[in-house]
């Protein structure tokens, strides 16, 4: 199973709605998808479609050892996509990790324990920080995937990131690599948005995907109804450039590993 963090320290930088919808894009092409929701405030789980009275077993439980990850999986309404819900239980997880041995390999461990060739890739939506739920899913995860949104104080916050995966890579997982930069939020009428485009393509070169992901209103509607956009509606811009996005880090991914 191949493992993508996907994060970003910065807040409101369209990281869950990238999680949801690359999720089911993957999905769509055939892929067997798990979708880990780190975050404490569970937008993922909700944005898929899963009730808080349903989320019984949570990651919360998975990284302080109260159950196995199979009693946590949720089967989403998006055929092929699977979720590991949230709570807000995970609020207090880094504290309580503390006490615990190997507190950063708790979340290796648990994936290390899905069953061979059930999913072929696992997508983790990271809190908006680099703490140590962050950090676990780091060490857990092959590839990172950051959602960048096109302002300026956006590419700020991207230096200290890749200054945490050189960290991470020194001390806990060497094997660690960036899968690329998505540009999200991207509105062709401001002249910024171009600009900070510009610059991060110069800066990181063929790490960014082509695809950059538009301000769309339904992407911002879907999430109120429990669905991701891309069924919602499937043909607006947003969904549009997901498919695409999904394409393109299939194109990414090792020919064996998709292939298996």
């Amino acid at each position: 199973m191949i493992q993508i963090a996907i994060a970003n320290q910065k807040g409101g930088v369209g990281k869950t709605t990238t999680a949801i919808n690359l999720a089911t894009g993957l999905a769509a092409t055939g892929l067997r998808v798990l979708l880990v929701d780190l975050d404490p405030q569970g937008n993922a789980s909700t944005g898929l479609g899963v009730n808080q009275s349903d989320r019984a077993q949570s990651s919360y439980d998975l990284l302080v050892g109260n159950c196995a990850l199979e009693d946590a999986i949720i089967t989403t309404r998006v055929p092929k996509l699977d979720i590991v819900p949230a709570t807000q239980d995970l609020s207090g997880a880094e504290i309580e990790l503390i006490e615990y041995e190997e507190r950063t390999h708790r979340l290796e461990r648990v994936l290390a324990e899905a069953p061979s060739g059930r999913w072929d890739i696992c997508l983790i939506d990271c809190p908006p920080s680099l703490g140590l739920l962050t950090i676990n899913a780091l060490v857990a995860a092959q590839s990172l995937l950051v959602p960048l949104q096109c302002e300026f104080f956006a590419l700020e916050g991207l230096s200290q990131l890749l200054q945490t995966v050189e960290r991470i890579r020194g001390r806990f997982n060497p094997g660690l690599s960036i899968m690329g930069v998505a540009l999200t939020m991207y509105d062709r009428r401001n002249r910024l948005t171009d600009q900070v485009a510009d610059d991060v393509r110069a800066c990181l070169g063929d790490l960014v995907f082509s695809t950059v992901i538009p301000r769309n209103v339904r992407l911002s509607e879907a999430p109120s109804h429990g669905v991701p956009a891309l069924i919602y509606d499937f043909r607006c811009s947003g969904s549009e450039a997901y498919m695409r996005l999904a394409r393109e880090l299939i194109a990414r991914l090792p020919r064996q590993e998709v292939a298996a």
